[in-house]
């Protein structure tokens, strides 16, 4: 075997002693008892945060299910989606029968119904005058989608899909609106 050159042990030995240092440092440091003043004081009181409500998965099973039924009571299958405030899907129903598309299409008008705040068949009244809106990505200005709200502020979004018509999408999700308040 070929021994290494004094310049070679120098460079290896001088590589291990910095690993170890680096080592040895870095867990000093994420073991420290004190935090550095660099750390940002986060409590409730605290300006930097916010707070915001969300519906349980109670409330949103409630929600969905009131509205599930409200259809099967007209004979309608349907698909239905409750999203949170930021359009992150809580949960979906499919009822027994509803049409494939109905599922997606469920989920998309919760997420336009929450993002707007209103309605989805007030929605499909604003694409007249800005009829770029409906190339946001995720949404569906079709009717049958509510929005949940506390305080004026929207907290959720359940949308209704499979239904012949919009109008009858959207009074089962105002079912599940309704629910919640009772």
């Amino acid at each position: 075997m070929k021994q290494m050159s004094l310049r070679t042990r120098v460079l290896t030995g001088s590589v291990a002693a910095a690993a170890l240092a680096a080592g040895t440092f870095g867990a000093v440091s994420a073991n420290a008892a004190t935090p550095t003043a660099a750390v940002a004081k986060a409590d409730a009181t605290d300006k930097n945060t916010t707070q915001s409500t969300h519906l349980t998965i109670e409330a949103a099973t409630k929600a969905a299910q009131a509205s599930l039924d409200a259809a099967k009571k007209e004979n309608q299958r349907v698909s239905v989606a409750v999203v949170d405030r930021n359009g992150n899907t809580i949960l979906t129903l499919r009822g027994d029968g509803a049409g494939p598309q109905s599922y997606e299409a469920a989920e998309k008008k919760a997420f336009t119904a929450v993002s707007w705040n209103a309605p989805t068949s007030e929605l499909t009244k604003r694409l007249e005058q800005a009829p770029t809106l409906k190339d946001i990505p995720g949404t569906l200005f079709l009717g049958g989608g509510a929005p949940v709200t506390v305080k004026n502020a929207p907290v959720a979004g359940i949308g209704v899909a499979g239904a012949p018509s919009g109008d009858l999408d959207e009074k089962f999700a105002q079912a599940g609106v309704a629910s919640l308040a009772k």
